[in-house]
């Protein structure tokens, strides 16, 4: 029996517009012969409707289709109705190996019963860069020996219940202040920095070791390391891709795309040609996303690029290889989820939130929860928008749910936690306490704010910008509301370890 014939669709990644499959986008996929999705929050109604998507793809896309989705855990998953799994973060305050495998496999589990089976996770970035605006508790720590091993007991977890694994952002997103959605980001370090900390984790997770296979598919960074190729960003760097990950480090599985909508390219190159560059340079599959005419472009570029000899034959065959190889590795195979492990899954992730809380010092003192009737002052910020990456944040409404237990609250809302200062927090009998729940780092007037207590819901790097005694914890899932609610009812402590460096600013 002779192959089936080649089609540049088979190389691409697209996604659709809503919770159904409109039969436009059918059609297109059809006529494209496109085997990959990727699904976003807007394609997740009811999971009724989630799996009958699926299945409609898989009925279009055939047995080979890969259907992706971002669900990381902490404030980075899109099906947010399934057992909410902590963030890296939270997972590398508890260091518990076994708690991350199980993580993975809970997520897993989860994502199978929707009919989805690729998950772009775990998070191999090392955080070193405490003004790193998208990655923080996405990352496992800063330690780059514990980035792999709690990273590659999760990925454990989520292949053993039949979902492949994307880990990112090669070769290292942990030490950017810029957010590649919006700019595109520079790292001037060298190969040989890289390999000290960076690329540790992956190094560690491309190729099999013990009961850990290798990672099935790595996505790439959108950051320019001008001392490997100052011309490209990583994605679109042959340097980087073929030079360092594929001959370098030796890994042979499928090398996706990030976004190629993000503005750090497609602000510089369009997606269209960006998908070209990204196969050059040694991806198998550009993730381009956009309108059902961005996509066409995308794959008429790849189509062209191939006819006039930009593209070999030889490479994007290979590259569809890698990726039917994975799709018959981890098939699209739908599988209910137990009711009674559902629930023993949502307990289980709601007592990890309880393990990873930490608390820190600051001012002097202790984080310790307010006396019982303690009249208290709440200022945290009205409400958080999705920025695309994460979900929304705690709005005022649910931070008040940690407060239940007191009877005199007297809740501040205000538009935007970086504009507060001394004055926010009255001297007047009340036990001040500061929610974050944004991410971005405080502004320079938060500086002369003292409040009593400061629950950072989100980015613990806030911790450099207030004077406080400080709980951390490393996201706002409803597990997370459970535990500091118990935290400052006095039924819980606060005994995880940071993973990274977070010595509040000094009074």
């Amino acid at each position: 029996m002779s192959a089936a014939p080649f089609h540049p669709g088979h190389l691409v990644m697209v996604d659709i517009p809503g919770t159904s499959l409109d039969a436009a986008s059918a059609e297109f996929l059809r006529r494209h012969h496109v085997r990959a999705i990727c699904l976003f929050r807007r394609n997740l109604g009811t999971e009724d409707e989630i799996r009958q998507l699926t299945a409609d793809l898989r009925e279009v896309m055939g047995p080979n289709s890969l259907i992706g989705i971002d669900q990381e855990g902490g404030s980075t998953i899109r099906a947010t109705f399934l057992p909410q799994a902590p963030a890296a973060m939270a997972l590398g305050a508890i260091g518990d190996e076994a708690l991350c495998e199980e993580v993975g496999a809970t997520v897993a589990r989860g994502l199978r019963s929707l009919g989805i089976n690729w998950n772009f996770a775990p998070v191999l970035d090392v955080n070193n860069n405490p003004g790193n605006p998208v990655i923080a508790e996405r990352s496992f720590g800063e330690d780059p020996a514990e980035v792999a091993r709690l990273a590659a007991a999760w990925m454990r977890g989520s292949l053993r219940e039949g979902v492949a694994c994307c880990v990112k952002h090669f070769p290292g997103h942990g030490d950017t202040a810029t957010d590649s959605h919006h700019a595109l980001p520079v790292v001037d370090k060298s190969i040989a920095e890289l390999e000290a900390l960076e690329l540790k984790p992956f190094r560690a997770l491309a190729h099999a070791h013990g009961d850990t296979p290798a990672a099935p598919s790595v996505m790439t960074a959108h950051i320019v390391y001008p001392q490997i190729d100052p011309g490209h960003p990583a994605t679109l760097s042959r340097p980087v891709l073929t030079g360092l990950l594929r001959e370098a480090i030796g890994y042979d599985g499928v090398v996706i795309t990030d976004a190629l909508m993000m503005k750090a390219v497609h602000d510089n190159y369009g997606h269209a040609l960006a998908a070209v560059l990204a196969l050059q340079a040694g991806a198998d599959m550009p993730l381009a996303q956009g309108t059902l005419e961005e996509q066409g472009a995308t794959v008429k570029a790849i189509e062209q690029a191939l006819a006039e000899g930009h593209l070999l034959p030889a490479d994007v065959k290979r590259s569809e290889a890698r990726l039917v190889a994975l799709a018959q590795a981890y098939p699209v195979s739908p599988r209910a989820y137990d009711a009674a492990q559902r629930a023993a899954d949502d307990a289980a992730m709601r007592a990890a939130w309880a393990r990873g809380l930490t608390a820190f010092d600051g001012a002097g003192r202790r984080a310790t929860p307010p006396a019982p009737g303690t009249p208290l002052r709440v200022v945290t910020q009205d409400s958080v928008e999705c920025d695309g990456v994460s979900e929304a944040g705690l709005p005022a409404e649910r931070v008040m749910e940690m407060f239940a237990g007191f009877a005199d609250v007297q809740l501040v809302r205000v538009p935007d936690l970086r504009n507060i200062d001394a004055a926010t927090f009255p001297q007047d009998g009340r036990c001040n306490i500061l929610v974050s729940n944004h991410r971005t780092r405080f502004g320079t007037t938060a500086a002369s704010a003292r409040p009593d207590l400061h629950v950072a819901l989100w980015n613990p790097f806030q911790l450099f910008d207030i004077a406080a005694p400080s709980l951390v914890t490393w996201g706002y899932c409803d597990g997370a509301i459970d535990a500091v609610r118990a935290w400052l009812e006095g039924r819980a402590q606060a005994t995880a370890r940071s993973p990274v460096n977070l010595s509040p600013r000094a009074a």
